[in-house]
């Protein structure tokens, strides 16, 4: 097997918007590929299921990146607040990730969860109201974006109103593609995020509420579980982590039911099978795409390659929820297949910790829209949906049109 790195081509449009093709051939050249990923960074692919399932919890491989040894990638994280960014539940590990996550685990269980749906369900119908009139929209930005935002926003404390800004600056922070990002402009949406949350914490200080950010000031200034740098990054964390998956897998398993009509048609026929149905649609098209980095504390062999220390280590699940090896029919969207252990929310001690709530929301909003919007189709050929370039995949917009007027 070549151990010199493959280019993963995001500055091709044809491979941005189906890459699966280009990862079939991947997988099938070998369980661990040495490859150039978004931002120009070099990784280790483990392109298949049994691999990157061992991956996912060998405690071997770090989240930390200041195990990496490629000193870019702790480079492009904001230069004005670094630190605090390093500190937060998804790029530590045992124990402080241990003690990050139990401070906010208990309102991302399945009970927990399970009370959001009324509410979940009135952002859903509040949000489809606007538009079923009309008979089309862009169903990303009118629907599948404001959804997740709105909701992550109520249970956060943030308001809602806020979003268009907090999303402008996300995005100039995390969009990845072909080209590094520049430190600069990434650096300057940190300060703007972090003096509005700031601003923010310290009115929740003056007038907690019932709300998400509430607690964790008390964990804070009450409990001395947190240091303030922390409670920023986690309110980062939350915040982004709350919505950018979800809208790209409410506009993917969209576009996957219109790109499959007989799938369509089974669903509104039986709207029992919608949960398998979103488990299928993250393991055919998942939101995290090409995978989870991870970086090697020491030496270790993957499927018989010998991974150096301070590798970047790309646990591929885009490519391992597709091998035909765990998955039968892998490249067919089945949303009656049973056996769907797929990786799209991770595994192991990172694994997902909104995955209920994703769940839920993705539930209500493909469940909804198939209800009132009927004969719902592309307003374009599929060629041309725009896709997001690396790292989180999903269609920038998604215009349709249906019959207007659709009800409750």
């Amino acid at each position: 097997m070549s151990q010199q790195p493959i280019l993963l081509p995001y500055g091709d449009p044809a491979f941005v918007a189906d890459p699966f093709p280009f990862y079939r051939q991947l997988r099938d050249d070998g369980p661990v590929r040495r490859a150039v990923i978004a931002g120009g960074l070099e990784a280790w692919l483990v392109t298949r299921y049994d691999d990157g399932l061992a991956a996912l919890s060998d405690p071997r491989l770090s989240s930390d990146v200041r195990d990496a040894s490629d000193p870019r990638i702790v480079e492009r994280l904001p230069a004005t607040d670094r630190e605090s960014m390093l500190r937060t539940m998804l790029r530590s590990d045992p124990p402080e990730h241990t003690r990050l996550r139990r401070l906010v685990s208990q309102a991302f269980t399945a009970r927990k969860v399970a009370e959001l749906r009324p509410r979940v369900q009135a952002i859903t119908d509040r949000l489809l109201d606007a538009i079923v009139p009309d008979g089309h929209a862009d169903l990303v930005t009118d629907f599948a974006l404001p959804l997740p935002v709105t909701v992550i926003s109520e249970l956060l404390g943030v308001p809602v109103e806020d979003r268009h800004d907090f999303q402008r600056w996300t995005d100039a922070m995390i969009l990845q593609g072909p080209e590094p990002p520049d430190p600069a402009v990434v650096d300057a949406a940190w300060r703007q995020m972090r003096s509005y949350l700031t601003k923010l914490l310290e009115v929740k200080r003056a007038r907690p509420e019932g709300d998400l950010l509430s607690a964790l000031i008390t964990a804070r200034d009450e409990e001395r579980r947190l240091d303030e740098d922390e409670l920023i990054a986690m309110a980062f964390l939350l915040l982004v982590a709350g919505y950018i998956t979800t809208v790209n897998l409410i506009g993917s398993g969209l576009v996957a039911l219109l790109a499959h009509p007989e799938q369509l048609r089974l669903l509104r026929h039986d709207p029992e099978l919608l949960p398998g149905a979103i488990e299928e649609f993250l393991r055919y098209d998942g939101p995290v795409n090409p995978g989870i980095a991870r970086f090697a504390r020491e030496d270790v062999e993957i499927a018989g390659v010998m991974i150096p220390r301070g590798a970047t280590i790309l646990i591929a699940t885009a490519l391992a929820d597709r091998d035909p090896a765990r998955f039968p029919d892998p490249e067919r969207l089945d949303i009656t297949r049973r056996d769907n252990p797929h990786l799209a929310f991770g595994h192991g001690i990172h694994y997902c910790l909104g995955a209920p709530l994703a769940r839920l929301e993705g539930q209500l909003a493909i469940a909804t829209v198939l209800r009132r919007l009927p004969d719902l189709a592309l307003a374009v050929p599929p060629s041309e949906l725009r896709w997001k370039p690396g790292g989180l995949r999903g269609p920038e917009h998604l215009p349709v049109t249906f019959t207007a007027g659709g009800g409750r």
